[in-house]
């Protein structure tokens, strides 16, 4: 890597950081399509690092942030999310790369369709949806999760839909998303995958995210709650919009 794409890795860094916690999500979302766009590493390599840096996010998050976890929601939402992400991990190597993409495409336009009626719609339901309903969400994040390392989406889709606090919903997905990412790396781990040489370089960029959350949770900018949900659902669109576009790209080559 040149020192112009170590820039930019930096820059994206600080970036994901600071609206992954102002929002709870997005800096895997950021990182892998920023890193995928610009052609910065191997996306293998990019999703350690990616588990590494929402390790340090969330450590710093959730320090004193755990207290506002919404454990209700929190505990069935896990729990799916980790049998489904050792599930989606172990289907890469089933699933043939054609169909792999076709997924990616059908998954990239249901996400763009939900944010779509979110950011329409951004208030939240009336009532707490069902125990059943975070347990589905959970599964379906983390099977995205184990297959392509943005398990995101649906568990922000559905937490945003509550009515809760956003302070809440924040630090539970941040908790979600950190177990995930250990998970994931101890399975990488586990299976010798993890990267060598001029990879550890990038760990760099771990003091910039430290920067980049403290400047997020000590001076957030002054939004109103509907505010940072239209926030949320916009990412949530780019997100589905760049899964969509990376398929299809793939798909007609």
């Amino acid at each position: 890597m040149d020192i112009a794409g170590f820039a930019a890795l930096l820059v994206l860094s600080a970036l994901a950081a600071y609206m992954q916690t102002l929002t709870g999500f997005a800096q895997g979302l950021i990182m892998m399509g920023g890193i995928g766009l610009f052609g910065l590493m191997p996306l293998p390599q990019a999703a350690v690092l990616v588990s590494i840096l929402v390790l340090v996010n969330a450590a710093q998050v959730l320090a004193k942030g755990w207290r506002d976890i919404a454990w209700r929601e929190f505990r069935p939402a896990m729990m799916a999310s980790v049998i489904a992400l050792i599930a989606g991990y172990g289907l890469l190597d089933i699933l043939l790369s054609t169909a792999v993409e076709w997924l990616k495409l059908v998954l990239g336009l249901v996400i763009m369709a939900s944010a779509l009626q979110l950011i329409l719609k951004p208030e939240a339901l009336p009532q707490r949806s069902s125990t059943g309903s975070f347990v589905t969400f959970g599964a379906i994040g983390g099977l995205m999760g184990g297959l392509f390392s943005t398990a995101g989406p649906p568990l922000v889709y559905h937490l945003y839909r509550q009515p809760l606090p956003a302070v809440k919903i924040r630090q539970t997905l941040v908790a979600i998303f950190a177990i995930n990412a250990v998970l994931r790396l101890m399975i990488v781990t586990a299976s010798g995958a993890l990267p060598q040489g001029d990879f550890w370089w990038s760990l760099l960029c771990v003091p910039v995210v430290m920067v980049a959350t403290f400047v997020a949770k000590r001076w957030p900018p002054p939004l109103s709650q509907t505010s940072m949900r239209r926030i949320a659902f916009c990412l949530l669109l780019l997100s589905g919009l760049s899964l969509a576009a990376y398929a299809l790209l793939k798909l007609a080559a």
